[in-house]
């Protein structure tokens, strides 16, 4: 059996953060919402979160989810984060970005990291999350799709990021916390 501490824990990635997170945060690739709803709690009325998805479906999960606690902090947004300014969001107008486990489903790698690099602000920070090098249990995608660290890293630098640190994210991912 897996021990829980194996899986990403938003909660704990947050806290592990050098500053709390302000103004807006933007979540590529959203999901349901498990960084969005996190993120929105943290921020409370000082911030906004933009979770965003290419999926109508993982839109009306979070869309529901918000309903449901009450959450009024967040604005779901559908966009296809693999054209360049996919996102539709203006340049330099947000202050963090999360995007877990995205790269791997993309072909577009590039024009992804380039998209985060456009419309966050300078001085911002983006949190970039994917799937380790080697698959424990068959969780996870396959080897060949995962994007290895080196991969990350060369990705983050042309699109002119500094790496800051590495993030205790699990035994299944590894995370960068980078600055434009």
């Amino acid at each position: 059996m897996i021990q829980s501490k194996a899986f990403v824990d938003p909660k704990e990635v947050i806290r592990s953060l050098p500053e709390k997170p302000n103004g807006v945060v933007v979540d590529f690739g959203c999901g349901a919402g498990y960084f969005s709803i996190e993120f929105a709690k943290v921020m409370g009325d000082e911030g906004k979160v933009i979770a965003i998805d290419v999926l109508p479906s993982a839109l009306e999960a979070i869309q529901s989810r918000i309903k449901t606690e009450g959450i009024r902090n967040i604005v779901t947004k559908r966009a296809n984060l693999e054209k360049a300014n996919g996102s539709g969001l203006a340049p330099a107008s947000v202050d963090w970005v999360i995007a877990k486990d995205v790269l791997f489903q993309n072909e577009k790698r590039d024009i992804m990291i380039r998209e985060i690099a456009r419309i966050i602000r300078p001085g911002g920070h983006a949190i970039i999350m994917e799937w380790g090098p080697v698959s424990i249990g068959n969780i996870g995608p396959d080897e060949d799709s995962r994007v290895s660290q080196d991969e990350l890293r060369a990705l983050l630098a042309a699109a002119g990021f500094s790496e800051t640190r590495e993030l205790p994210v699990g035994a299944f991912h590894y995370a960068f916390l980078v600055t434009k």
